[in-house]
C-alpha cells in the first residue's frame, strides 16, 4: 500500500449534488479509481487481547487511539491541487473523512471549521431528534463560508438542514466492521453493526473502522437562514 503525503484541495458533502455541472467537489468523497486497497488483514494476540491487523501494516493504517482504518486508493492531484478522479458521490473516502473529522477542517474546503458561534454541522431535516441531549454524527463540520454551500448541493439536506451549533464535540468512536476468527487460520465479517462502536469498547481490537464519530454536546439547533444572520452578525 502506497501512502501520500496529506494534500487538502477544494472540496462539500459526499452525497450525490442537485447540479451536476457544480465544480465544487467534496474533499471527502471517493473517487473513481480510489478503489478499497488489498486487506491483508490478520488476527494476532495482543497484550490487550485478539487484534486484528494487516500483515504489511504500517503505522499509518492505525488512527491517534489506534483503531485499524480500512485502505483506500488515492488518486494524485492535478496541478491547482484539486484531487482527480470522477467523484463517487455516495461513497466517502474512509481516510479522507477521518481527516477532516480528526482535526475538525471544514469538509468542504479543508479550512479549520471554527467560527465565533462554534462548530457547525449539518444533517437533514428530520435526521435526528434535537430534543436529544447529545448527538452522534460521521459528518465532518463545515466553515462559515461554506455552510450554504454545503446546503445546497447535498440533495440529502434538501436545502433546509437541521444546524446544529456546537460548542463542544469529542472524539465518540467509529463507524466500520468487526471482524473475527474464521476457524482456518483466516478472517471473516462477524458484523457490521449500525451504531458506532465506542473507543474503549472490548471488541475495538478487531475492528475495521471505515468513518470517525464524534459526539455533539453544549449545542443548540437553527435553521440555515438564522445561521446565515448570525455569522453575518458575528462578522460584522
Amino acid at each position: 500500500m502506497t501512502f501520500p503525503s496529506l494534500r487538502l484541495s477544494y472540496n462539500p458533502r459526499a452525497i450525490e449534488p442537485t447540479d451536476k455541472n457544480l465544480s465544487l467537489v467534496p474533499y471527502i468523497t471517493q473517487r473513481t479509481g480510489e478503489d478499497a486497497a488489498p486487506d491483508n488483514l490478520i488476527i494476532t494476540r495482543h497484550p490487550t487481547g485478539l487484534r486484528l491487523c494487516y500483515a504489511d501494516e504500517d503505522p499509518r493504517d492505525r488512527d491517534p487511539r489506534g483503531a485499524l482504518w480500512a485502505r483506500c486508493g488515492w488518486n494524485p492531484v492535478d496541478a491547482q491541487g484539486r484531487i482527480t478522479g470522477e467523484p463517487q458521490w455516495k461513497l466517502i473516502h474512509p481516510h479522507r473523512q477521518m481527516v477532516c473529522m480528526q482535526t475538525m477542517l471544514c469538509q468542504v474546503c479543508t479550512r479549520p471549521a471554527r467560527t465565533p458561534l462554534g462548530f457547525i454541522f449539518l444533517a437533514g431535516p428530520r435526521d435526528y431528534d434535537p430534543s436529544q441531549p447529545s448527538i452522534l454524527t460521521n459528518q465532518p463540520p463545515v466553515c462559515r463560508r461554506h455552510a450554504r454551500a454545503a446546503a445546497r448541493l447535498c440533495k440529502h439536506l434538501e436545502n433546509d438542514p437541521m444546524v446544529f451549533l456546537a460548542r463542544s464535540a469529542p472524539l465518540y468512536g467509529v463507524d466500520g466492521t468487526l471482524y473475527g476468527r474464521d476457524g482456518r487460520g483466516g478472517v471473516k465479517v462477524v458484523a457490521q453493526p449500525e451504531a458506532p462502536l465506542p473507543y474503549g469498547h472490548p471488541n475495538i481490537g478487531t475492528f475495521l473502522a471505515s468513518q470517525l464519530v464524534r459526539r455533539l454536546q453544549s449545542f443548540r439547533v437553527v435553521g440555515l437562514l438564522e445561521l446565515l444572520k448570525e455569522l453575518a452578525t458575528s462578522a460584522a
